[in-house]
């Protein structure tokens, strides 16, 4: 390595060598680096506070009364309460079944064997998002309160008619849970293995392509579970006391306790979510395609 006047020369010196370990623009990039994580962790922070500060100034709202608690006390002693909540959950199981039953024989047809109407079918799909559900509901009414049909005259007619119009409005939920899982997994793959085998059409079904979609048909049951108990308009219309319209009751007479069961509804949500992911992750195994005897 040469020198001039006790300066080092060349590609070893340790000019060079701090230039090549620092190029230019590394600097600025690095800053714009931190800049973009300082906005990100911004935006987070905002949300953050944006999903809580609402709970928290509801839940000092239930801890006003003068006895520390007494909200939440006569929430748990409020038969009322968990007789609506009952019957909502009761509602919104038999909904998700009705409504994988339609569905997921609806969208693994039409991706086998109808591609071409997928988009028709979504379009379908997609009416929930612009039809509002009080027109749904007046039409329901208006249909079958007439001969020969008087669903309305009965409790258990009306019952059946909130639980069609809430399939009709899980339609989007549902419909785009499973599809994605059908996207994840080979259906004509395993329907020609189990055809060879000997399955009909409806132990594929229930054998191969259900246990492939149960994350999908999962997250599809939450989110549907989630519109049955706080959908208001049509349970009022149809004069069922579904959860919904007994929480805006209770605000007319006792706010605190309304307060108090908005928390306690809201952590019940979220313990759903938890067993959900639980059952997710325990059901990702290896499906077997099993063959008729």
């Amino acid at each position: 390595m040469a020198q001039v006047s006790g300066t080092a020369v060349g590609p070893r010196a340790p000019e060079a060598i701090g230039s090549l370990g620092n190029p230019r623009g590394t600097t600025p990039r690095r800053r714009r680096g931190r800049l973009g994580s300082l906005v990100w962790w911004v935006v987070f922070i905002a949300g953050v506070l944006y999903f809580f500060v609402p709970l928290f100034a509801t839940l000092l709202f239930s801890l006003k009364p003068a006895k520390f608690g007494d909200a939440y006390v006569s929430t748990i002693s409020d038969q009322e309460l968990f007789k609506s909540l009952r019957y909502s959950v009761v509602v919104s199981i038999v909904t998700v079944i009705g409504s994988v039953a339609l569905i997921v024989p609806t969208a693994y047809w039409v991706r086998l064997r109808l591609p071409r109407l997928r988009p028709f079918v979504e379009f379908v799909t997609l009416l929930p998002f612009v039809v509002p559900p009080v027109i749904l509901v007046f039409g329901l009414l208006n249909t079958y309160s007439h001969p020969p049909l008087f669903l309305t005259e009965t409790n258990f007619g009306n019952d059946v008619l909130m639980v069609c119009a809430y399939i009709v409005l899980s339609f989007p939920y549902m419909y785009r849970a499973v599809d994605t899982g059908l996207r994840t997994i080979d259906i004509r793959a395993l329907t020609e293995a189990s055809q060879s085998l000997g399955a009909g059409w409806f132990r594929i079904m229930w054998s191969v392509i259900l246990p492939n979609l149960r994350v999908a048909i999962l997250a599809g049951a939450f989110l549907t579970v989630a519109i049955v108990v706080g959908e208001f308009t049509i349970a009022i219309f149809l004069g069922r006391q579904t959860f919904a319209p007994f929480l805006s009751i209770l605000g007319d007479h006792d706010p605190y306790e309304q307060a108090a069961v908005t928390l306690v509804s809201f952590g019940l949500t979220w313990i759903a979510m938890g067993l959900i992911g639980l059952v997710g992750r325990g059901s990702r195994q290896r499906i077997q395609v099993a063959g008729a005897h």
